[in-house]
């Protein structure tokens, strides 16, 4: 548990036409709660040239959520999935012991007129010790399935992950997860309590201070104290919240890989060179394994 607040900022990386702002892992805290990665990606005008084409790429040990905003994305995997993400639906992927999978903008997006925007994030859930090698699955939630929710007056969003009182969200983790999309509705100076053993709070768009601590867009702020968060901000300001328990082991991230096992992200890398996590229906290419030293 977190001893004291961090403020982390995110960084930019070009994912060759697709810029994101990534926070997680950072040199300050490799994790809030179970999870171990966040990606804020666009928002970006969609063309031939600035899109989502993501090639198939393997993962294990963790699941991913994709959350969009705005723009459409296309998701296949080595299950046979096939599904279409809408701005306010959520896909959660579970890798397990092993899957592939691309993302890419729909073709018919890319030509659309009026242009498309692309804005969404993606974030990684590591597994708990005992699920890191379950079966591979995937699961979409659209928007309607997920509840409409009040964190404090004046605000409210959507529950994606987890539960705030009598609210539950749908969505099946495998440990205890929070995360949740909060709008502004009129300006607020006000003390909130999450019953989470850790939260991490985003900046998307607006202004916000949290704990006295003033935030830009794309800052991650990590709350020592769950049950009493100072929040100012500004009408219209957006807000992501994500958090949960931490897991009493370390995890080993490289790559696309997290384990709690090092040896395991060495046998993966293995896996992924000889071609034997599986193919992506339609898809002929795939990322190929990096240079970087394994862990």
């Amino acid at each position: 548990m977190l001893e004291q607040d961090i403020l982390i900022s995110g960084k930019k990386k070009d994912l060759g036409g697709f810029t994101v702002s990534r926070t997680l892992p950072n040199i300050k805290r490799r994790h809030v709660g179970p999870f171990v990665f966040l990606d804020h990606m666009g928002p970006l005008q969609v063309d031939q040239e600035h899109l989502m084409s993501v090639r198939p790429h393997p993962h294990i040990g963790l699941s991913t959520v994709t959350y969009l905003f705005s723009g459409r994305g296309l998701h296949r995997d080595s299950l046979g999935s096939k599904q279409i993400i809408s701005p306010g639906d959520l896909n959660w992927m579970t890798a397990g012991k092993g899957i592939v999978h691309s993302e890419r903008t729909p073709s018919e997006d890319i030509t659309a007129n009026p242009k498309k925007t692309m804005h969404g994030i993606q974030i990684w859930v590591a597994l708990p010790t005992d699920q890191e090698e379950c079966e591979p699955n995937f699961i979409h939630y659209p928007k309607e399935n997920l509840p409409k929710f009040t964190l404090s007056e004046d605000l409210s969003g959507k529950l994606l992950i987890g539960r705030h009182g009598n609210t539950v969200s749908p969505v099946k983790t495998y440990s205890p997860t929070f995360f949740a999309d909060i709008t502004v509705e009129n300006p607020v100076y006000k003390t909130i309590s999450i019953s989470e053993e850790e939260i991490g709070v985003f900046l998307l768009e607006g202004e916000a201070t949290i704990n006295e601590q003033t935030l830009s867009p794309d800052d991650l702020f990590l709350i020592a104290k769950p049950n009493e968060i100072k929040i100012k901000a500004s009408q219209n300001t957006r807000l992501i919240f994500i958090g949960g328990k931490e897991f009493p082991e370390p995890r080993y991230i490289w790559w696309n890989f997290v384990s709690s096992r090092r040896e395991r992200i060495r046998e993966a890398a293995e896996q992924w060179q000889n071609q034997a996590l599986g193919t992506v229906a339609d898809e002929t290419d795939f990322i190929p394994l990096p240079s970087d030293p394994l862990p």
